[in-house]
């Protein structure tokens, strides 16, 4: 076989089973052997950033490799948001990009779409990706190869390979899959016994999980164990869907001073928080109304295990699930009463205008008698509205909150095989990569897309309520629709919501784009709540101290 027979045949023996890119000249030849020998099926949209978002909403939900390959230079950095995204939220994302050949590389000349040097690109890729390969030896490409998808799928994070085109046809052989490396058993017994200790003298323990027991694909595991010791479950903000299809004794999501306070003083309070895949950053723990205690946690992420200033490493997550749930048994703390979350339901059909949260309460109408249908959402009230909405399935960028991301990740799951997808967006989003949309008269794929058009930035206006710049135009989205493939209308009350909804839940074979106009200042219950918590928590403590005179008091942050 050839180089990029062997490439091919090595991905889709780690997981992957498409491709999503854009062809340019340094790629041609490695798309046309894609498209000849059939490995796997390749998707392309239209702009880079969308087909990066796509792999990544693929990756995401299917816990498996995400392809995107692109052209050198002009393809591959205008991929660099979309992959620092992936890096960030722990998406093991594989860069394929097309790279001059050596010929050209010896010439003289400046090539086009070169920035400083020939191997910028690879240097910026070396900030976002946890590993690399250039391509430029056919013997030892099997071997780089075999590391490179290896550590994509330990460490749950992109990585980078460079194929030069003039290199696409050169006889290489198979690439192996190399066996993980197993945790020391003795290590990991050990360290899952003091959890279990820390945990059976806890009054209130409680489990909190994030986004690494999707990537690792135990979360049937981590239900397992969560009824096997009778402890409680939540969510992270970042893990929002995980545990959907499962029996798990599930909370609800943790959004500390914008959640529900009984949900957020069982997590704040536990005595023994037991931290699986949770990634500590703002999203998740920014808005807490009482700062957690870290080092009294339990925490299992990046191939270590922290606790009580103790470091077990390389101690994976499912080697400790495994033990845990080998050593564990209830701990018999029932007493707690902590109840799940309710999701509103009954969507009011009159002719009020529309609030987000009447979205929310007609799209779980929907999952009631569509059960299971999986969200793609951007970031922006459209995401803190799906906090609203009964725990499904759920991509969307929590943590690094790139604009952008739902419509083609909607797109990335129905060509994944997720089933039909509904996209929440708001219209800023909407106007960056919309016109993605486009591509599904191609493919097939019939999205349902519910456009948040408050003709705003209207989570930027909440932290900036007199601003002027957080202002868009009306851009009547839903009259592009047709000429993009699809079918759109505008509605403006609850009840041609629900009308608009029933229609688009009836027909299939072309994408439902849904234009929800909402009075600008009109935002959900959780962002409310976001806001205000933020603001609380950045209001500078002035000390109480006695005036004397005239004193310049400088509040202490």
């Amino acid at each position: 076989m050839n180089l990029s027979q062997a490439l091919l045949h090595a991905l889709h023996d780690h997981g992957a089973r498409e491709i999503f890119g854009i062809p340019g000249d340094f790629i041609l030849a490695f798309f046309r052997q894609v498209e000849t020998t059939g490995i796997l099926p390749m998707y392309t949209l239209s702009h880079e950033p969308a087909v990066g978002f796509a792999a990544d909403a693929a990756a995401r939900y299917h816990a498996r490799l995400g392809v995107a390959a692109v052209t050198y230079g002009a393809g591959a950095l205008n991929m660099v948001n979309a992959v620092a995204s992936s890096y960030a939220e722990k998406v093991p994302l594989v860069v394929i990009a097309g790279a001059p050949g050596a010929a050209e590389r010896t010439s003289g000349y400046l090539l086009h779409h070169q920035a400083k040097t020939l191997d910028s690109q690879l240097a910026i890729f070396r900030e976002i990706t946890c590993d690399q390969v250039v391509l430029d030896d056919p013997a030892r490409a099997p071997q780089d190869l075999a590391r490179v998808l290896a550590n994509c799928l330990s460490r749950s994070r992109p990585v980078y390979v460079e194929l030069p085109r003039d290199l696409v046809h050169a006889p290489c052989a198979q690439v192996p899959r190399l066996s993980a490396p197993r945790p020391e058993a003795r290590t990991v017994a050990a360290c899952a016994a003091a959890v279990l200790a820390r945990l059976s003298q806890a009054r209130s323990p409680l489990l909190l999980v994030g986004v690494e027991i999707r990537r690792f694909g135990i979360e049937h595991k981590v239900a397992r164990l969560a009824r096997l010791l009778n402890i409680p479950v939540a969510t992270t903000f970042m893990g929002r869907g995980l545990l959907a299809d499962t029996d798990a004794p599930l909370l609800g999501t943790y959004l500390g001073l914008a959640g529900p306070a009984p949900l957020t003083a069982a997590v704040e309070q536990s005595d023994a928080l037991l931290m699986l895949g949770v990634i500590v950053s703002d999203t998740n723990f920014g808005v807490s109304a009482k700062k957690i205690d870290l080092h009294g946690s339990i925490q299992a992420c990046d191939g270590a295990v922290t606790m009580d200033y103790r470091v077990y490493p390389d101690v994976t997550l499912e080697a400790l699930v495994d033990a845990l749930l080998e050593q564990g048994h209830a701990l018999g703390n029932a007493a707690q009463d902590l109840r799940p979350a309710v999701y509103p339901l009954g969507l009011e059909r009159d002719a009020a205008s529309i609030a987000p949260r009447d979205i929310a309460r007609a799209l779980n109408d929907v999952l009631a008698s569509h059960p299971g249908l999986p969200l793609a959402a951007d970031i922006g009230d459209c995401l803190f509205t799906a906090l609203d909405i009964a725990h499904t399935d759920l991509v969307a960028p929590g943590y690094y909150a790139t604009m952008g991301y739902g419509v083609p990740a909607g797109l990335g799951l129905q060509a994944a095989g997720a089933g039909r997808p509904v996209i929440l967006v708001g219209d800023g989003a909407f106007q960056m990569t919309g016109w993605e949309l486009g591509n599904c008269q191609r493919y097939g794929w019939d999205p349902i897309v519910i456009v948040f058009n408050n003709c705003s930035w209207e989570m930027l206006r909440a932290f900036e309520p007199d601003a002027g710049f957080t202002d868009l135009s009306d851009w009547h989205f839903a009259d592009m629709a047709p000429s993009l493939g699809g079918r759109g209308c505008r509605v403006s009350t609850r009840a041609e919501l629900g009308v608009a909804l029933d229609a688009a839940l009836g027909r299939r074979g072309r994408f439902e784009l849904i234009e929800v106009m909402i009075p600008r200042g009109t935002v959900s219950d959780t962002l409310e709540r976001f806001v205000q918590g933020v603001r609380r928590l950045q209001q500078p403590v002035v000390a109480a101290v006695p005036l004397v005179g005239c004193l310049d008091l400088e509040p202490a942050l």
